[in-house]
């Protein structure tokens, strides 16, 4: 059995594999530019973060129907589970659906068909975050919002992703700011492109309680001690950061001298089926690159769920957290 860890960085439309993408593709008549899944594999070489979403855009246009969005969680839920994931607190990206056409109801209703019956198929329980593309207007990420208003009940929080670069959080200040009063979560993605001051802004500005990437405020050493002062949790996702170059080589990764700092870091797998490995691979990876040991894997795995949304429902925490205490690495 697989060490429990808590899930908190993961976008469900990067969890579409090839084979996946092509089955839809046939189901929706949307005709791919590769001529197959070995193609399509090659494909998912990257030179940078905007490489990266320019696929990932491309291939969203197989999911049309609550059916795809259904499948596309359920499959990332099943291999999940098989890692040792208890609880996911899962990304989308409805902005990338409503601009092709896909109503937001269709997105949120197939997602949480599958998110509905996780725990009792897979043994994981799920929050939904709501992510608003960064490179997108503001008025755009506010319009999302409220037309999210009929599916609340299914949304815990929001979140800021995409292109980094030239989108800094403060742009959004007004749309966290009417997310806060509708009583969601806030999270956003800063410092994986970005510089140390994003990270700053999206604490100050948009009040986040978790930062999304966070890498690079290893740059920053009053910001440092801030965030291991204020216990805000980073969600690292290490394959990505190598495969979008921003890490030359995994052995470069600072994750184990962020642990040696302090800093309430979380390893997660962002984009899998394009990034090398589902969560549970990336501890592995991690692990042999960085030397980790039992006890820093056990940290990480207890920081994922102390980090987690799981403040309504603390017996539920408290019982995945003796889980992680109880762990038994020479069973693996």
């Amino acid at each position: 059995m697989p060490l429990p860890k808590a899930e908190l960085h993961l976008h469900i439309e990067g969890t579409l594999e090839p084979e996946l993408a092509f089955a839809l593709a046939a189901r929706n008549g949307v005709t791919l530019p590769y001529a197959d899944t070995e193609e399509l594999r090659k494909a998912y070489l990257f030179s940078d973060l905007q490489s990266f979403l320019d696929l990932y855009y491309e291939l969203m246009a197989v999911l049309h129907t609550t059916e795809d969005f259904t499948e596309l969680a359920d499959a990332y839920l099943a291999r999940a589970a098989a890692q040792g994931v208890r609880h996911a607190e899962i990304f989308f990206d409805p902005q990338a659906h409503t601009a092709r056409g896909v109503p937001i109801g269709t997105v949120i209703e197939g997602l949480a068909r599958a998110l509905d019956r996780a725990e009792e198929r897979h043994g994981v329980s799920t929050w939904l975050i709501m992510c608003f593309l960064r490179d997108e207007s503001a008025e755009s990420a506010m319009a999302t919002l409220e037309a999210a208003r009929p599916y609340l009940h299914r949304i815990t929080g929001v979140g800021l992703d995409s292109a980094e670069v030239g989108h800094p959080p403060s742009k959004f200040r007004e749309v966290y700011a009417a997310a806060e009063a509708l009583g969601l979560r806030k999270v956003a993605h800063a410092g994986e492109e970005g510089p140390p001051a994003y990270i700053r802004e999206a604490l100050d500005v948009l009040g986040v309680e978790r930062i999304d990437h966070g890498l690079r405020c290893m740059e920053d050493p009053e910001l440092v001690e801030r965030l291991v002062r204020e216990r805000v949790p980073l969600t690292l996702c290490p394959l990505s950061n190598v495969r979008l170059r921003a890490i030359d080589v995994l052995e470069d990764h600072p994750l184990a001298a962020m642990l040696g700092a302090g800093l309430m870091a979380t390893v997660n797998s962002d984009d899998p089926a394009y990034f090398g490995g589902y969560v549970g691979d990336t501890f592995d990876a991690v692990r042999g690159a960085l030397g980790l040991d039992r006890e820093q894997l056990r940290t990480l795995a207890r920081n994922s769920f102390e980090a987690s949304f799981l403040d309504d429902d603390e017996d539920r925490r408290a019982r995945y957290l003796a889980e992680v205490e109880a762990y038994d690495f020479d069973a693996e």
